[in-house]
């Protein structure tokens, strides 16, 4: 049984980049189970975006699109005001997390690449409660059935105490093992984790790193 951990933040552009690769490795890994655990990648920042960091950050995201061909909307980025704060959508994946209890980790990456393809995409508000919510809500379905939750009950989940501080063990977790830059996979083999990809990884990398570590 290939077992996985992904730390990484729906709100990293190179996470989002990264998303079909990772997506075509554990189409030939059907019986894998994955462990999604959350970076934090500008977590409770409060400071609110100014022109020379937008036009950085755009920067990055032009880069990420050559690459990969994905595309960008930078609608929520140019809002006025806009505090890139990356903590509620780590949360929102935590919560998907923790109400699906899902081993395969399914139904959490469902719900991080849905939250991914509404900021960067659709440049939707990934930060909002309620756009948070209905994204989850939506991409959980898809997975673990029709109706099996709904909205109200999952943003009630999302903003409770509970969620906040198991996205912060989240953080401290990543911190922990030393993970500093996203998106990192990690194998859990032998008893020890081995690092997969650190950074934007083809999937073709992503099956020789990992045929190398189980045959070592």
């Amino acid at each position: 049984m290939t077992q996985l951990i992904y730390v990484a933040d729906p709100m990293c552009s190179w996470c989002y980049g990264f998303g079909p690769e990772l997506l075509a490795l554990l189409d030939t890994l059907p019986g894998a189970k994955m462990d999604v655990i959350m970076g934090g990648l500008r977590a409770y920042n409060k400071q609110v975006l100014d022109d020379e960091t937008r036009t950085t950050i755009l920067g990055h995201w032009q880069h990420v699109a050559e690459r990969t061909g994905l595309p960008f909307n930078s609608a929520a980025l140019s809002q006025a005001g806009f505090i890139y704060d990356t903590e509620p959508a780590c949360r929102a994946v935590v919560t998907a997390r923790t109400l699906t209890d899902d081993d395969t980790g399914r139904a959490a990456l469902a719900v991080f690449h849905a939250i991914q393809h509404a900021f960067y995409a659709e440049g939707k508000d990934v930060r909002d409660t309620a756009v948070l919510s209905a994204l989850a809500v939506e991409a959980m379905n898809k997975v673990e059935g029709d109706d099996s939750f709904d909205a109200q009950s999952f943003a009630e989940t999302l903003v409770s105490p509970m969620a906040m501080s198991d996205t912060r063990e989240h953080f401290e977790q990543a911190q922990r093992w030393g993970i500093r830059g996203f998106p990192a996979l990690l194998l859990v083999h032998n008893e020890a984790l081995h690092m997969l990809a650190s950074g934007f990884t083809t999937r073709d990398d992503l099956i020789a790193t990992l045929q190398q570590v189980q045959q070592a």
